[in-house]
């Protein structure tokens, strides 16, 4: 199973009050290790999006076990938790300077046409993003 490992910079304006990383911020870090391992990949999500099709969001789930502060590192840690050819969970850990778990979580996405939202068959449409994501999961 490929892995990717992408590091954050906890920059004030993610922050509450508090000083911690306000919750909707860790969707956006998610949204940022999974575009870091597409590239890992050898792929760029734009390509997708400039032939017409995208990947929503149908399903997220985030698990909160510690705060990430302001002034921290964090480390988000992305792999395909489960590919079909159409819709790819993909999994995530973030992590402190210390390696000590702060949230997990998953998102579901499903490949649509970006002016219908018809499902889109990323096996026929993008062969070699098949064959990777395929590969990543240690499957064929």
């Amino acid at each position: 199973m490929k892995k990717n490992k992408t590091q954050i910079k906890v920059r004030y304006q993610e922050t509450d009050q508090m000083g911690v990383v306000y919750h909707a911020n860790y969707l956006v870090w998610f949204e940022i290790g999974r575009t870091s391992f597409i590239e890992d990949l050898g792929f760029k999500y734009h390509d997708m999006e400039s032939a017409g099709i995208v990947a929503p969001v149908v399903d997220a789930h985030v698990y909160f076990k510690q705060p990430v502060r302001y002034g921290q590192n964090a480390y988000v840690e992305t792999w395909i938790d489960s590919y079909d050819g159409l819709r790819t969970t993909y999994a995530y850990t973030i992590t402190d300077e210390q390696g000590n778990v702060a949230v997990t979580g998953t998102t579901k996405h499903v490949i649509v046409k970006k002016d219908t939202f018809r499902p889109v068959s990323l096996r026929r449409s993008f062969p070699d993003w098949h064959e990777a994501y395929s590969n990543a999961v240690g499957s064929n």
